[in-house]
This record gives structure tokens, C-alpha cells and sequence, in this order.
């Protein structure tokens, strides 16, 4: 326990994330303080100009404007910045390499513990010439995706192989899975995360609520305006309507 710690921040676009991490942070200690939570690039500029620097930065990789990396590009950073992602292990080399703190969606309570163990002791500061090192690595790594997700599913964890994922969508700000035995689950990641893990060989993105499985499209449609009405073998009440500006690789990926 580190009781001189008083404060924190949350650097993250997804809500349901960002409630996740301040209840691990608050078992880990009640009386650290959240500051605020921010979603984007140009907030996080924004605050940071105008308030004190927080002992401690939580900052998701992706948010709704871009890499947070770009922060660094922005201002100087004088707090020490645990990296929470969504990206597999091949990654993570990356932070290793340059001894950059980070935690791995979905957060353990034991990970995010050392992590802020980790932080307090060395006053861990991560320099924007280490963010470009790690930045590079992460562009030029092979890419290798996501073959099963772990899940925190009421009170435990449950394992999804992505070959049981029928589709994903997006409904009413949150995420979820439809699985092949006709179940949903809600998942802490957003789509763009989702599309960046999952084989494109097998799935697809046709519109800002819908990654689709291959094996899940019973049959496609013409729709008006060049657009395509996809129907879902085991989904037949969900409308996907592929937009006239995705059909082009929609009709690469299917004839691949």
C-alpha cells in the first residue's frame, strides 16, 4: 500500500473500462483519488495543460481519436503512465523491451496490483523517445491474432475461442459477442479493437455495429444506393446493412 498516493487518471473511451479499472484501483487502495476520465487525444492535451500533473496515469492505447501516443508528441509527460491494451502478447514485447508498465484487457486484479507496485517504487516515467521505440515495434511486429478471449463473466472468468463467435455488435454503447449456441456476451473491448484481433480471413467489419463472422451470412441482398443487406443464419431479427462505401472490400472479402 502506498498511502503518499493520492491521485490518479483514467485516459480510456470506454466506459464500461474505465468503471472496471476504478474498482480495482479502489480495492487496491480507497483513499487513492480518481481525477477524471478522458476519451480522447484532444481532452487529455487539454487537461493536462491546465491541471497538475496526477501520480499516476492509466492510458488505454486506442481511443476515439486515435493512438494515445500522440499525447506525448503534444506535451510533456510528468507522471508515471501504466499502458492498459487490448493487444496480444506479440505486442507486449514491445513494452518489455523498454520497461514501460502496461496491463492487458481484461484487467487482473493481481496484474493491476504489481503494476502500481511497480510504478510506486521506481517512479516509472516513460520518455517520448521510448513511446517512438515502442510505437515502431508495434508496426513492425508479425501480426498474429486472437484465437480465444478470456472473459470476466458475472462473478468468473470464462474462456471464448474465437471459433465459437458467430458475430459481434454494438448495442446501446456496449459490445458483446453472439456466440454459435445463441448466447451474448458483453465484452470491454469496442469494435476497432475487436476488428484489429480477429483474423480478417474469417471476419468483417460492414458497419459501425457489426463485425460478422464468414460463416455466420445466410445470404446477401441488394439494397438501394449500392448498399447490401446481409441476413445472419442463426440472427434472422437483426438488420445488417453494409454501407455503399464498405461494399468494395465486402465483395474482395467474400470472394477471397
Amino acid at each position: 500500500m502506498h498511502p503518499s498516493v493520492m491521485n490518479y487518471l483514467i485516459i480510456e473511451d470506454e466506459q464500461y473500462n474505465a468503471d472496471l479499472l476504478r474498482g480495482l484501483v479502489q480495492n487496491y487502495d480507497p483513499t487513492i483519488t480518481l481525477l477524471a476520465v478522458l476519451p480522447s487525444i484532444q481532452e487529455s492535451v487539454e487537461w493536462l495543460n491546465t491541471h497538475q500533473h496526477p501520480d499516476v496515469i492509466f492510458m488505454d492505447i486506442r481511443l476515439e481519436d486515435g493512438l494515445s501516443f500522440e499525447i506525448y508528441n503534444q506535451i510533456h509527460i510528468q507522471s508515471p503512465v501504466i499502458f492498459t491494451t487490448a493487444y496480444d502478447e506479440y505486442a507486449l514485447q514491445a513494452f518489455k523491451v523498454y520497461g514501460a508498465a502496461y496491463l492487458l484487457k481484461p484487467i487482473m486484479k493481481e496484474e493491476l496490483e504489481e503494476a502500481l507496485d511497480k510504478v510506486f517504487k521506481s517512479r516509472l516515467l516513460t520518455s517520448a523517445e521510448d513511446i517512438n521505440g515502442i510505437l515502431t515495434m508495434l508496426q513492425t511486429q508479425q501480426k498474429e491474432y486472437k484465437t480465444r478471449f478470456l472473459l470476466h463473466y458475472r462473478e468468473n472468468y470464462k474462456i471464448i475461442p474465437v471459433k465459437d463467435i458467430d458475430f459481434v455488435f454494438l448495442e446501446n454503447k456496449n459490445v458483446y459477442f453472439k456466440l454459435l449456441d445463441g448466447t451474448a456476451i458483453a465484452v470491454p473491448y469496442n469494435l476497432e479493437e475487436l476488428e484489429d484481433q480477429l483474423d480478417p480471413q474469417y471476419f468483417f467489419r460492414v458497419n459501425r455495429q457489426f463485425i460478422l463472422n464468414i460463416n455466420s451470412i445466410e445470404n446477401i441482398q441488394k439494397y438501394f444506393n449500392e448498399k447490401a443487406k446481409v441476413i445472419l443464419k442463426r440472427s434472422r431479427d437483426k438488420e445488417v446493412i453494409v454501407s455503399r462505401i464498405k461494399m468494395p472490400q465486402f465483395k474482395l472479402w467474400l470472394d477471397r
